[in-house]
This record gives C-alpha cells, structure tokens and sequence, in this order.
C-alpha cells in the first residue's frame, strides 16, 4: 500500500530511507533546514568499516573523558556544562560503559554494519552510480606498544566474529605503503572495510532521488508539529505546512527536538569532528586510522582527507583552531614527510555527528507516536550505517518483516 512519507533530515541517513521508500512506491517528500551541501555525511572519513564494532562507550572512556575535559586538543573532549539533557546523557553514557554491554553491542554493530556494506555494493551496481568506492581495508596505525596490544586484542574479537583482521609485521605494512614514511611500531589491517568520497554518493543520490519523484525543500526548518491522539497530521516549516501518512526522524544531532512535542526520551549528544583536506600529493594508498591520536586517514577522489576528534560540547559550527592543529599534528608524528599547510588548516571544516549513550543508533517507532519512525544516533558510523537503517526504515513503513532483529536498536530502550 502506497503511503506519503515525510523525511525529516536530508543527509545520509534520510536521504537513504527515502531511496528505499521509493523503491517500495510510496510517495516520498525530504525537508531539511540546510542547503544539502554541508555537515557531517560530507566531512565525514567515508568508511564502511564493519571493524568498528566497539561502540564509542566502552569500558574506561568516561574516565578518559574525565581526565581530558580540560584538555582542548584531547581526542575526546567533553564540555562540561549545566544542562539537564547533557547530564541526563552524561549518567547514561556512564552507565554504559561496562563491558557486558560491548559484549551484547558487538554483533549488534557488526550485522547493520555488514549489511550496509552489502547494500552499497547493490547500489552502485543496480544505479550505475559513479561514486569512488574502494574495498583497499582499513590500517590502524600504532605507535606505542600499549596501544598495539589493545588493538591486537581489539582484532582477535574481530577474527571471533567472522571479519578478516590481522596483525601486521612492519615489512607487511611497507608492502601495502611502500611511498610514505611511517613512524609507528606496528599495525593491524581490516581486509573487510571499504572507503568512499562522501560528497560524490550523496551527490548522485540527490540526483537519483529527484530524477525518481523524490520532493526536496532545503533551507525549512521545522518549528511546529500538529500531533494527537499519538499520531502526526502536519509539520510545520519557516515557509509551509506539510501532511504525510508517514513521518521519518533522520535530523542527526537536531533529534531531540521534538522530544518535548511528543513525549519523547530521545538522549542525544551533538559529537563534533573536524575534517582537512589536502589536494596535494601525499603518496598515502591505504586508509589508515591514528590510533593514539583517534585520526582518520583517507585516500579520496582528488584529495586526502584527515578528520577526527569528538567533542561534545553541544550544538555549534565554531571551528576550534586547538582541535584542527592537534589532527595536523598527528598526521605530521605518524607521517614526518606530511605538512599540512596553514591555508589547509584554515579551510578546516566540521560536522556534528548524534551520539546516543550507549554507542547503538535508534531505529524504530517509539510508543509515543504511531507514525513516526525514528532512525538517528549514530555517531561516527553513520555512513557506514546509512544504508542499512535506510532499508529498515523503509520495512518498518511497509509494514515487513524487518532484515535485521530491530530491539536492540528500540527508540525507547532503557539505559
């Protein structure tokens, strides 16, 4: 049954569900209160990386983040502040960070994280889509022997999981960069990742979606929800009112907004990274996290991309110069023939990415409102997520038997 979908968000996750909402013929509408040109799914390192299958809270983070609160440059920095969402977050990221829960979150991870490789993969085949995609795996780069042996351990639970993960010997590593100084002490490799350039999938998905149907309104911003009796009739923009059948939440870090509208517990924490780019011959093949200094290296279409760092310090665009040099500097410990230059620096973007407290996106209909599927909190994997909560957003709607066990991932989990 055909039904009129609204799509709140238009970046990887919205634009994504409304790819799967159209192939299942309903009639799809996107609102967003940017230009879609910017943020997160664009600056983001383009990674599908099933390897990621720690979520962000993991035993010892809070204590991390309790000692580098004062640190600006630190890979994680948490802003401290009164704010009753922030606290609210705060106790239940806390509350997470144990090693029961990695244990149940691990193949949780893992299977929306394969199938949204997969779903890639069928993508670009069945649209023709051009966007650069490479399956070259995933380095994580070690200087000090503590790290490497947490990463060793780190890959020996991937191996138990059925991913291709391995150690690297320093003459295996100078095989797969045989141009660039590395000055680490070992590494270990992730055959199973693969690596994009975000702008162009979200460049030809844009395409594809208003060449099939898809209705865009850019630059609205939500302000007003008509809702009773648990069910949405309306939303209102700055320029419109909009009625749909269906509504998707795909609004990132902007989530929570309704929270009070619909009596919604939604805990979600804006989680800044910066991204540099350089245009300039860096002879890097292999993407490449840094891992001490929570860098990510990616070899993209034209350019290299350096991104990182996660600071929770609410909603902001402003790009905090410390936290650009400290990605400049890591780049620089862990390449010595790699200078990234002041212009480079100074053309720094940043992202916001939603991070729920437990490291695990919501995707699901909250008890709070029947036609409103939620489909956010995903942090730093958003793009390797994208596609599959897309697909589930769309077998939520369509009312079918989802392609993945969904309770996990319940909008209205306890913490």
């Amino acid at each position: 049954m055909s039904k009129s979908v609204l799509v709140i968000g238009g970046g990887i996750i919205g634009l994504c569900s409304a790819y799967y909402l159209q192939k299942e013929g309903h009639q799809v509408t996107i609102v967003d209160q940017s230009n879609l040109d910017s943020g997160a799914s664009y600056i983001n390192a383009g990674y599908l990386a099933p390897s990621h299958i720690i979520p962000l809270s993991a035993p010892g983070v809070m204590k991390k983040g309790l000692k580098w609160m004062f640190n600006k440059s630190s890979p994680l920095y948490i802003k401290p502040r009164l704010d009753l969402d922030f606290l609210k977050w705060t106790l239940a990221f806390n509350k997470s960070c144990n090693s029961k829960h990695v244990e149940k979150a691990i193949p949780t991870i893992k299977a929306i994280s394969l199938l949204s490789q997969d779903l890639y993969d069928d993508i670009k085949r069945d649209e023709n889509f051009s966007f650069h995609y490479e399956k070259k795996g995933l380095l994580m780069l070690c200087q000090t022997d503590k790290a490497l042996e947490d990463e060793i351990k780190t890959a020996n639970i991937a191996k138990q999981e059925g991913l291709d993960a391995q150690v690297l010997k320093l003459e295996q590593l100078k095989q797969l960069e045989p141009h660039v100084e590395l000055n680490v002490k070992g590494a270990t490799y992730y055959k199973c990742d693969s690596h994009t350039t975000p702008h162009e999938f979200m460049g030809d998905m844009k395409t594809y979606l208003k060449t099939n149907g898809v209705v865009f309104y850019t630059n609205e911003k939500v302000e007003d929800i008509d809702f009773k009796n648990h069910k949405i009739s309306a939303i209102k923009t700055n320029k419109k009112v909009l009625e749909a059948d269906e509504f998707v939440l795909a609004t990132g870090s902007w989530s929570t907004f309704l929270n009070k509208k619909l009596g919604l517990k939604l805990l979600v924490q804006a989680g800044k990274g910066y991204s540099i780019n350089t245009t300039r011959p860096t002879r890097i093949l292999m993407p490449a996290i840094l891992t001490e200094a929570k860098v990510a290296v990616t070899p993209m279409h034209g350019f290299t991309r350096f991104a990182g760092t996660m600071e929770i310090a609410g909603i902001n665009h402003k790009i905090n110069k410390t936290r650009v040099e400290a990605i400049a500097d890591a780049a620089k410990r862990y390449y010595p023939e790699i200078n990234l230059t002041s212009e480079e620096k100074n053309h720094a973007t940043c992202g916001l990415r939603p991070v729920s407290p437990d490291g695990l996106p919501y995707i699901g209909k909250s008890s709070k409102c029947k036609n409103l599927t939620i489909a956010a909190g995903h942090a730093m994997m958003g793009w390797s997520m994208g596609t599959a909560t897309g697909k589930l957003v769309s077998e939520i709607i369509s009312e079918q038997k989802p392609s993945l066990e969904l309770a996990h991932y319940h909008p209205d989990r306890k913490f």
